[in-house]
């Protein structure tokens, strides 16, 4: 068949000097672990510089507070001042739906937040306790210890899982394993989240109904069981209490969304709620009268916790357990919306810097009588429309909880029940994303799957497996993807050099006697076997068809090798093997753009002189020219043969 030696205009495809190993795997690492670089802004620096460099990349309040402002702080006090009037309800009601005393949740607002501000790298982050993980702390650990007839050492287990949640989340800050949270896709997050706040809805019938006994399940049917299976047992006064004020807090929502001047009305409106429902209560005696209330509220600051902390507790796997999915679960709500609300202002945030700030608040929240926080999206998004300018407003905030722990708590008592019900149905729904879902049906109908098997899984079963079930999904996609990459063959756009896919431009056409294969992703041991086959399978069929067009044989086989980024042992195993295949079948075996790595494999293997390097390209243009020049020569040759 001649050798495409033969073909003067060639450009050859250099192999790239090899590195040593030690360094090609530094290289790998440094890209895997710091992709950011984060240690280039201590080059050719001087040795106090560096340390000084060094305090500010771990505590970034070093870094922006000495150009911190009084403008800034006018901003961040009206910020904080508000997102105080949402964290003292919020506070109260995420730790009754964690079945831990109320008090706690004031708590969770006093201590994180002053560590985040220290150490956090958003601006508009507004750190607090989390509606999902109070009801995964309250489903997960409300299994081994009752909340009701072992108060104690239930707190004690709650603070336990903050601690080792708080430990996960830094100890992934710290060995800058980040990228682990992004296996929690978009999808994902949107069905665990949709389905979590669902069943958290459901939960609160408990208290919009006066119910003194509830299930302690979190699936759809055990919760409705319980509901309906004490129909008996509603209070009609606290059904009509709980509908009016939950019209209240959408209504407030619905003006703000109308109006963005309105915000401050949806802001105050949980407060407002307290305020009202409690001297209703307090007026007309509605405790006497079915209506459940706070009842007595600790005053003072946290008192430490650290030796609280239930180390030896034979449940001590189980709080592990609920600690690193709460930490995960905290984690990637925290870094979405942090994210979310930076791109807003056009900022960055370093994804590993906030899990060290994750990590840092819950441990030192778990030695000070906190239970799990992190970034909740209604307090942030709140923060961010009072015009908050640095992670300030989450210290006003702070010292808000802290005069209301000092001062205020005694005017709790009368606050209902139903109200804190009312409160985290209203923010619960706005994480029924239904609009993410759709869109996710129209560009992405696998995503939308993951998305429905997350949220079916949650509302089903539990949030544990709605959980396992979103991660196991997203996993099994990218390992389809990865053991079975795509192959597309290739056409000439008319009246051009150009070659593109033929199922993306109808227009494309074959070229006579060569077939091209792209092949889409790196190959590895895991799409080796299934490429070889493939690839196989293609050129049956593009022999089959010519058969049957009556058009001329194939000769020559193309592989697109553009895409393909790396290569292991197996793939150049299964590039022999083809070789080898279509050598059988008098086929020649070229390749295109073959990458630096690739190249260096193929040379080390020796594969390069097996297919020979007259047959790699620079480009799939090149090769068609010389497989088609190879072609006209044969041609002429035989024809010069046949006329002697």
């Amino acid at each position: 068949m001649g050798t495409a030696g033969d073909y003067d205009s060639q450009r050859r495809v250099p192999v790239p000097p090899s590195k040593p190993f030690l360094n090609s795997l530094q290289t790998n690492l440094k890209e895997t672990f710091f992709p950011d670089d984060p240690f280039r802004q201590f080059k050719h620096q001087p040795a106090p510089r560096k340390l000084l460099l060094g305090l500010q990349y771990f505590v970034p309040i070093l870094e922006w507070a000495p150009r911190y402002t009084f403008n800034f702080f006018k901003a961040d006090l009206v910020a904080g001042i508000t997102i105080a009037s949402l964290a003292v309800p919020q506070g109260i009601s995420y730790a009754n739906l964690a079945s831990i005393p109320p008090i706690i949740g004031l708590y969770s607002s006093f201590v994180p937040p002053l560590i985040y501000a220290m150490l956090g790298s958003s601006k508009d982050l507004a750190v607090g306790t989390v509606a999902v993980a109070s009801l995964l702390i309250s489903s997960m650990l409300g299994k081994v210890v009752s909340p009701t007839e072992n108060p104690m050492q239930y707190v004690q287990l709650v603070f336990t899982a903050t601690f080792f949640a708080g430990l996960f989340q830094a100890s992934l800050g710290i060995l800058r394993l980040g990228f682990l949270v992004d296996f929690l896709s978009h999808a994902t997050i949107v069905g665990f989240m949709g389905g979590a706040a669902t069943i958290v809805c459901l939960q609160q019938l408990k208290g919009m109904l006066g119910l003194v006994h509830f299930t302690h399940e979190t699936d759809l049917i055990s919760v409705m069981r319980s509901v309906f299976g004490q129909i008996h047992q509603w209070r009609w006064e606290s059904g009509v209490l709980g509908c009016c004020f939950l019209f209240f807090l959408l209504l407030t929502r619905y003006f703000s969304k109308r109006k963005a001047a309105f915000f401050w009305i949806n802001a105050m409106a949980p407060l407002t709620s307290v305020i009202l429902g409690s001297l209703l209560v307090y007026l007309t005696h509605a405790e006497k009268h079915g209506v459940q209330v706070i009842g007595h509220l600790k005053q003072g600051l946290n008192p430490l916790s650290a030796y609280d902390l239930a180390f030896d507790s034979p449940h001590l796997m189980a709080a592990i357990k609920a600690g690193i999915i709460i930490g995960i679960i905290g984690l990637a709500e925290g870094i979405a919306v942090g994210r979310t609300f930076a791109m807003f202002k056009n900022y960055h945030i370093d994804g590993n810097k906030e899990m060290i700030a994750f990590g840092m608040m819950n441990i030192a929240g778990s030695c000070t009588s906190c239970y799990l926080t992190a970034g909740p999206f209604s307090r942030t998004a709140v923060n961010f429309n009072a015009g908050s300018q640095s992670a300030v407003s989450n210290i006003v905030m702070a010292t808000a909880v802290m005069f209301t722990l000092l001062f205020l708590t005694p005017l709790f008592h009368y606050t209902p029940l139903v109200v804190l019900s009312s409160i985290i149905i209203a923010a619960m729904i706005g994480l029924l994303d239904y609009e993410a879902a759709i869109h996710l049906w129209k560009i992405d109908k696998f995503d939308f799957f993951i998305c429905l098997g997350a949220y079916l899984g949650v509302v089903l079963g539990s949030v544990e497996i709605g959980l396992i079930i979103a991660i196991t999904v997203s996993l099994l996609r990218i390992i389809l993807f990865v053991a079975r990459p795509r192959t597309i063959v290739l056409g000439n756009i008319p009246n051009s050099g150009i070659y593109r896919s033929m199922d993306q431009y109808p227009v494309a056409n074959n070229v006579p006697g060569i077939l091209i294969l792209q092949i889409d992703a790196p190959v590895y041991f895991a799409n080796a076997s299934y490429l070889r086959e493939r690839i196989s399978r293609w050129i049956y069929e593009e022999e089959d068809r010519l058969k049957s067009a009556g058009e001329s044989s194939l000769h020559y086989v193309i592989l697109d090798l553009s895409a393909v980024g790396s290569i292991d042992t197996s793939g150049i195993s299964m590039l022999d093997e083809l070789t080898k295949s279509v050598d059988r079948k008098g086929l020649q075996l070229a390749l295109a753009n073959p990458r630096s790595e690739v190249m260096k494999k193929l040379d080390k293997s020796k594969l390069i002189d097996k297919i020979g390097q007259g047959w790699i390209f620079l480009t799939v243009g090149e090769a068609v020219q010389a497989c088609t020049f190879m072609l006209h020569t044969c041609k002429s040759t035989r024809a010069a043969q046949d006329n002697v």
